[in-house]
């Protein structure tokens, strides 16, 4: 019976939403979508390919930049471009089993993206802050860092599979999500630490590993003589490339998880579901941005793609060739150790 009232459910909503946006207005979520989820595929798979390909590559921290490129790739071929179908159809042509199906793969896609985020910010922090610490950022911990991004988003995501929380159509009705709106205890039990474990915990771990790694860049920059001007140059490298990557984050999840927290807070909050579509469509948009920032913006692998590009031919000499900001930064810190350590003391 519980199942033929989600059939029902799901095949109102598809049936009612008719007016929420115009012929036009669909096919410009098309549009948009579609764009995104092949410019997603497209950068994602290269990622992939170069990483493979390039042995100079596979750095402890590759393994989490190829993780999350897999989660980005999922997020597209799941979310992307379903969403691009049936908004080209006008409304939710999948059936109850493909709403289930499709948020749950957007959302295991998501979390596993989000912790893999994290994951990189804590290896970032450990890098720069601790270049000859005792806490080095090894392959084992790329290797068991990637792991825990899988398991941790598995966990969270198949309990409305089995009746603790569910996935329900959201926004104009034609991309699925874990069920923000319904009041049920078990529901609400569900999305309140489904929020707190897979949103807020990412988040405050990105913001202190950052906040801590663009501190100790400015005691770097402080404490350098006239002599060290590279490390000052690289240190502003690395805070420009640090504030995009925050920025990129802020941008592309904080408005989704603003919106579902409000929703949780306010049963009666009504919110358009035009205008609760923009945040979705942002946070599906981090599947073009995050190849961009965290492994463009290197100029070590630009050289690699452009290498696989050009059939192995590339237009820089080996001379030429340099390492990402972060590990110029890392380099210059183990030369000034001995000044940190006193720094921190005082």
């Amino acid at each position: 019976m519980e199942h033929v009232t989600l059939i029902a459910n799901v095949s109102s909503k598809s049936s009612a939403h008719t007016d929420l946006l115009s012929p036009r207005g669909y096919t410009i979520l098309a549009i948009i979508m579609g764009v995104f989820s092949l410019v997603g595929i497209i950068l994602n798979v290269l990622v992939i390919v170069v990483t493979v390909r390039h042995r100079k590559l596979r750095l402890p921290l590759s393994y989490a930049l190829v993780n999350l490129a897999v989660c980005d790739l999922g997020c597209a071929v799941f979310g992307g471009l379903p969403t691009t179908f049936n908004s080209v159809m006008g409304h939710f042509s999948l059936g109850r089993l493909g709403c289930v199906f499709g948020g749950f793969a957007v959302a295991f896609f998501g979390i596993s993206a989000l912790c893999t985020v994290a994951v990189i910010s804590v290896e970032r922090y450990i890098v720069v802050c601790y270049p000859m610490g005792a806490a080095l950022f090894q392959t084992r911990h790329a290797v068991a860092g990637v792991v825990l991004s899988w398991v941790w988003s598995f966990v969270w995501n198949t309990p409305p599979l089995f009746g603790w929380g569910s996935y329900d159509l959201e926004g104009v009705q034609i991309s699925c999500a874990p069920n923000w709106y319904s009041r049920d205890a078990a529901n609400m039990s569900y999305i309140i630490i489904y929020f707190s474990l897979c949103f807020v915990l990412p988040f405050f771990t990105i913001m202190v590993s950052y906040s801590r790694l663009l501190w100790t860049l400015r005691q770097v920059a402080k404490l350098q003589t006239s002599e060290s001007r590279s490390t000052y140059q690289a240190e502003k490298q690395v805070a420009g490339m640090v504030v995009v990557m925050v920025l990129a984050f802020l941008i592309t999840w904080l408005p989704y998880a603003a919106m579902s927290l409000a929703v949780i807070m306010d049963p009666s909050l009504y919110i358009d579901p035009v205008i609760s579509t923009i945040p979705v469509y942002l946070a599906k948009s981090s599947t073009v941005y995050n190849p961009i920032i965290y492994i463009f913006m290197n100029r070590q692998f630009r050289e690699c793609v452009v290498s696989v590009l050009l059939c192995g031919w590339s237009p820089w000499t080996p001379e030429a060739q340099i390492s990402d900001a972060a590990t110029t930064v890392a380099s210059a810190n183990k030369n000034n150790r001995v000044v940190l350590k006193q720094s921190s003391k005082e």
